[in-house]
């Protein structure tokens, strides 16, 4: 299968800052999340993609064609939904989505015939004769998704796009990316801070850190072969024996990391270790062990270990909880 795209020691920098660092990685269509804190890159990968920021070294290829010398032609194929709000105040809903149809290369009478066709698939048939700036923020979203998707492109660049949204709003957007990720012969390209978003929509990601790649690969990949952890409590035998079990833990070759109340810990160990080791381990140290659970695999655990933050404290980065209500980072 041919690559969506192909990025070859890709740097970037805004002065002195240095946003993109020899970045390289080759892709195959569908869709993609990227992921990272704020200032990892992705908002500045996306442009570069898109032809918008010219990269200061290094190659970049969107559907095999180079963004630098095709860049225009590119952007016929390409949707893109910018993260800050991007709508024209003064124009209602089909004259803003038609525009863009228009700016996209569409004749005006097929770009209103499409906009009317999008506007009713993405639940704001009623709403298209408003003035924008009367929209709510999760009818905004919307609006520019649809100005994204007009032309029928064959990727979307999203950025960011359930920012501002309620947990309501989050969700409804986060079951249209889905359906729009199924299109046969089309690719999406998620970027978000939030690891649930990609969870939910994505098949393929790339984290990113410091304008660097800690990972890149299908969810599968990325949430197997990992070390295995298990949330541990146990009946204290006083704080010595606390700490024995512990000690015994580490030298059997265990991470084992003090929980945030006593008697509690969680240890990462080989996929090879017998969880019977924990108990007799307890036995001897004196303590006797009344929980041993397996700690869920997802993609923030996979997120912390590759960037080292394992140990630290709950990171800026979110995880949508199963319950999808939202998760603010700063």
């Amino acid at each position: 299968m041919a690559s969506l795209f192909e990025i070859k020691s890709l740097t970037h920098r805004y002065g002195s800052v240095l946003a993109l660092d020899d970045l390289s990685l080759s892709v195959e269509p569908g869709a993609i999340g990227l992921v990272g804190q704020n200032g990892a890159g992705k908002s500045t990968l996306i442009k570069i993609l898109l032809g918008l920021v010219r990269h200061t070294a290094g190659k970049a290829r969107v559907f095999g064609a180079d963004v630098v010398k095709n860049g225009v032609g590119l952007r016929g194929r390409i949707g893109y939904m910018p993260e800050r709000e991007g709508v024209v105040p003064g124009l209602n809903g089909i004259e803003f989505v038609a525009l863009a149809g228009e700016l996209n290369g569409m004749p005006r009478k097929q770009a209103l015939r499409q906009a009317h066709e999008i506007l009713s698939q993405l639940g704001l048939e009623e709403a298209r004769y408003r003035r924008l700036e009367n929209y709510s923020a999760g009818m905004v979203q919307r609006i520019k998704l649809a100005a994204t998707l007009v032309h029928d492109p064959d990727l979307l660049l999203l950025d960011e796009p359930t920012s501002g949204l309620d947990p309501d709003g989050r969700t409804a957007m986060l079951s249209l990316l889905k359906s729009l990720a199924r299109r046969p012969g089309k690719s999406l390209v998620l970027s978000t801070h939030l690891l649930g978003d990609i969870e939910r929509v994505c098949h393929h990601a790339i984290i990113l850190e410091k304008g660097a790649v800690a990972a890149s690969g299908t969810l599968d990949e990325l949430l197997a072969g990992q070390p295995h952890a298990f949330l541990l409590r146990w009946k204290t035998g006083g704080a010595a024996a606390d700490r024995d079990f512990l000690a015994a833990l580490q030298r059997e070759g265990a991470e084992a990391t003090p929980g945030d109340e006593l008697a509690q810990a969680r240890a990462v160990v080989s996929e090879q270790w017998p969880t019977q080791r924990f108990f007799q381990l307890a036995r001897e140290c004196g303590v006797t062990l009344t929980g041993l659970e397996p700690e869920e695999m997802d993609l923030r655990t996979v997120y912390r270990r590759l960037v080292g933050m394992e140990s630290a404290a709950p990171p800026v980065i979110g995880l949508a909880n199963r319950d999808e209500s939202g998760v603010v980072a700063s």
